[in-house]
């Protein structure tokens, strides 16, 4: 993933819920991003190809495609070097395991916390810290 010039870091979110669009809008509204939207699934592998992202983050509940439908797209469709960082927002933590499926860098459980959406972002994007995701921290030992 190649980072936007001038530490301003751009995000595509996919989302048809005002709610959780909103919840995003604010989330990221002290960093240095900029949030686009697109509320057609379909549209967003084409999207994300064609212009720099550093980050997708897509609603699990959106329009006919869904969320894992749209994370799969995305890692299909773009070469690890140009395929943005993806971030599912998922309605309840039991559903992580459906973003691990799906292929998804990092995940969010609804309602959006900001703490929590800016550490999914991940290193190297706009106003975040380099702190581990949930997907990368390290299993506990077995005791």
């Amino acid at each position: 993933m190649a980072l936007s010039s001038g530490g301003v870091s751009r995000v595509l979110l996919v989302a048809d819920a005002s709610w959780v669009v909103d919840g995003v809008r604010s989330s990221l509204a002290l960093g240095d991003w900029i949030v686009e939207e697109v509320s057609d699934p379909r549209a967003v592998a084409e999207k994300a190809g064609s212009e720099r992202f550093d980050a997708v983050i897509v609603d699990m509940q959106v329009g006919s495609m869904g969320g894992m439908a749209v994370v799969r797209d995305i890692r299909q469709s773009l070469s690890d070097e140009d395929r943005p960082r993806t971030i599912l927002l998922l309605d309840r933590s039991a559903d992580e395991f459906i973003a691990r499926r799906a292929g998804a860098d990092a995940s969010v459980t609804k309602p959006i916390v900001a703490s929590e959406l800016r550490k999914a972002l991940g290193p190297g994007t706009a106003g975040t810290t380099s702190a581990p995701t949930s997907r990368q921290r390290k299993s506990r030992p077995k005791s």
